[in-house]
């Protein structure tokens, strides 16, 4: 829920990536999800490392697996901006800065193990914070500070550690730039 306490919204899109309605955030993921707004972001120290979380075990979909920093959804007229503030507050009791996209048009599809699909239009960000996460138990079962090549290199060779859209956007020539 948000931080009002009224179910939270997604925005549903067209082939275009136009808004094309709404739905409870809790109903869309289904194993016919259909396409809708989110947004991923990964947050570096000031040392340049980069920060990955795993995954709650109570999570709907890929529990326990590590992932970028933190995902969300923009609920509808939210900007990103707005919506990444909100979430990284939210998941891991962080303020962040320097918020870049990176990858503007990142897109993926795809199936957990229990058949729940991902379907997301989803821009990428890169974002700075100096201070370390105290992440909600619901969201985050541990995090990590890492190299950002080092991260690369796990995602590579073993990709089933980590979530789908993580591995999908490490291959994006402009994240890894930005990741340093």
């Amino acid at each position: 829920m948000s931080e009002n306490s009224t179910p939270e919204r997604v925005v549903l899109l067209d082939e275009q990536h136009q808004p094309a309605g709404t739905a409870l955030k809790s109903e869309v993921h289904t194993e016919a999800t259909p396409l809708h707004l989110a947004f991923s972001c990964h947050v570096l120290n000031p040392d340049g490392q980069v920060l990955v979380t795993r995954r709650a075990l109570s999570k709907r979909t890929w529990p326990g697996v590590w992932s970028n920093s933190f995902c969300g959804h923009p609920g509808p007229d939210e900007s990103f901006e707005d919506a990444i503030a909100r979430r990284a507050r939210q998941e891991l009791g962080l303020e962040i800065r320097n918020l870049t996209v990176v990858v503007p048009e990142f897109q993926y599809r795809a199936t957990d193990a229990t058949g729940v699909v991902e379907n997301e239009f989803c821009p990428v960000f890169v974002a700075v914070t100096d201070t370390d996460p105290r992440p909600a138990e619901s969201e985050v079962a541990e995090y990590a500070w890492t190299a950002p090549q080092d991260l690369i290199a796990a995602v590579e060779s073993a990709p089933y550690a980590f979530s789908p859209w993580l591995g999908n956007q490490v291959r994006e020539p402009a994240l890894r730039e930005a990741l340093g």
